[in-house]
């Protein structure tokens, strides 16, 4: 697998995937869209957890999409567990090489929400070593950060 879409939206096909879809338009990619595994939050052990099976299918992929609804002025809470769950089992620099997009779209995020979601972002790529590309809120961004794919 070349691209993997991480959608953290809980409405697979809504404004999230829509703005993965002009992206990655004329792309191949496999879709990865949290809503349907149990990712336990950082420090749970309870059965069912599924964070492995997702990691393992980042470190296939070449480019990582991740794309997130603007939730509580930062970053929807799928995402931010996924991203909290690296600390322990992830080394800095585990996932070297690979490219890291984010798509971040909200009705009406103000800069300073933007600005925290790809800080964050900004962050988790520098440890863990991926070459962070770029942010699209909106479909004009979006077709312009495809090129870098």
């Amino acid at each position: 697998m070349n691209i993997l879409f991480i959608n953290g939206s809980p409405n697979e096909n809504g404004n999230t995937a829509a703005l993965a879809n002009i992206l990655l338009k004329g792309k191949e990619y496999e879709t990865l869209n949290l809503s349907h595994y149990r990712v336990n939050v950082y420090g749970q052990e309870l059965p069912g957890d599924q964070f492995d099976e997702i990691l393992e299918k980042m470190k296939e992929a070449k480019t990582i999409v991740i794309g997130s609804p603007v939730y509580w002025h930062n970053l929807a809470g799928s995402v931010r567990t996924l991203l909290d769950r690296f600390y322990g089992p992830v080394s800095e620099g585990e996932l070297k090489g690979r490219k890291l997009l984010l798509l971040f779209q909200g009705a009406a995020p103000e800069k300073w929400m933007l600005d925290a979601g790809e800080y964050t972002i900004n962050r988790f790529a520098a440890l863990y070593g991926l070459n962070y590309v770029g942010m699209a809120t909106d479909k004009a961004q979006a077709r312009q950060l495809s090129d870098s794919i």
